[in-house]
């Protein structure tokens, strides 16, 4: 029986504490930066499967509004051994490469099944003529 996804969520980071919780570092919905094309440090995306059964095949992309390819990972296992079971993926994306500002999507697939499709905004940050050291803003 195919799984649920529980939850996505694309943050800057995360961290497994010693009792298996996770810590998620920087939950967003939108990045910008000062020129385009942009490289973006780091992406990750937190998945939940629950209530299913069996071996699957994961894969996790970011694909342009025109669906032109971004960045996508190769596909991962995705285990449950029984219905009750749940497990927690983490695709980290480095450095990813944003052709232009817009809007982007995260898109979760199970089998080569989509799952789920959510929206990442790339924005052009404006340089005001703040003073030296201020720095840019959105």
């Amino acid at each position: 029986m195919k799984p649920d996804l529980q939850f996505s969520i694309l943050c800057d980071d995360f961290r497994r504490e010693d009792n298996g919780k996770f810590i998620l570092i920087g939950v967003f919905e939108a990045i910008a930066g000062i020129q385009f094309p942009m490289q973006y440090a780091s992406l990750t995306v937190v998945n939940r499967w629950c209530n299913g059964e069996g071996k699957f095949k994961q894969r996790v992309r970011i694909v342009s509004a025109s669906n032109e390819m971004i960045v996508e990972t190769d596909e991962s296992p995705v285990e449950l051994p029984a219905t009750l079971a749940n497990i927690t993926t983490v695709s980290v994306f480095r450095n990813t490469h944003f052709p232009a500002p817009g809007r982007y999507w995260v898109e979760v697939l199970l089998d080569g099944d989509l799952k789920q499709r959510y929206p990442l905004s790339v924005m052009k940050m404006q340089v005001s003529g703040t003073p030296e050291g201020k720095g840019p803003t959105p």
